[in-house]
């Protein structure tokens, strides 16, 4: 037998314990990675302790940590993605369907945060996040009215609203609301966004959301 072969162990004497072998060296402990803080809305709201408290609109609002929300047409074209896209951005797009803003989404982001600097301004303990959450809420209609069609008869009937429905409504006349302030009493147009946050969040009848919600409801009450 050459040197180079293995010698075999020896064999185990009873009653003696067998060698064993020597336990590896344990690993070091890999270092604790820091923990990135969520960026607040345009770095200075943060999104922690904003709640819907509208149990059908829990599914639909998007409120995912994002310093400036643009998703740059990524959920365009899927169905049913505006429920993942940021509310802040939504109301960003409504405002320019209105033609004043078409085509210049930086340009309404601009007058989104200008207002939210006027919020905070005026109500300095609340988050005006958590204000634009509860004034889609309060402008969300819960009915709506359709007709159908008779023997040639059209006839009005209540219907409920979907969630997605409720909510493209309420940031429509949100915006609508917003637009519109500035032709009668010549208002910025970010201090008119402000003045109709705040109404709708408070449910003011003032806000041309809330109004506009309070007669869609009248109307399908009286056609049920």
């Amino acid at each position: 037998m050459s040197d180079e072969e293995a010698i075999p162990p020896p064999p185990a004497v009873p009653g003696e314990a067998a060698p064993t072998e020597a336990a590896p060296p344990p690993k070091p402990a890999a270092p604790a990675r820091p923990r990135i803080p969520f960026p607040p809305l345009f770095g200075k709201y943060p999104f922690d302790g904003v709640q819907v408290h509208d149990p059908g609109l829990v599914n639909c609002i998007s409120l995912d940590p994002v310093y400036w929300p643009h998703s740059e047409g990524k959920l365009a074209v899927r169905p049913f993605a505006k429920t993942h896209m940021h509310l802040v951005e939504r109301l960003a797009n409504h405002l320019m369907k209105t033609g004043r803003f078409s085509g210049k989404k930086t340009k309404a982001l601009n007058v989104i945060r200008e207002a939210f600097a006027k919020l905070a301004k005026e109500q300095p303990d609340v988050n005006p996040l958590q204000l634009l959450v509860d004034a889609v809420e309060n402008a969300a209609p819960r009915e709506e009215v359709t007709r159908l069609q008779f023997g040639g008869i059209s006839v009005p009937r209540a219907v409920d609203a979907s969630p997605v429905r409720r909510l493209n409504v309420a940031i429509r006349n949100l915006a609508l609301g917003a637009m519109q302030a500035p032709k009668s009493k010549g208002t910025a147009i970010a201090d008119a966004l402000a003045r109709e946050i705040a109404l709708a969040a408070k449910g003011d009848m003032n806000s041309f959301a809330v109004a506009r919600k309070e007669e869609v409801e009248r109307v399908a009450q009286s056609a049920r």
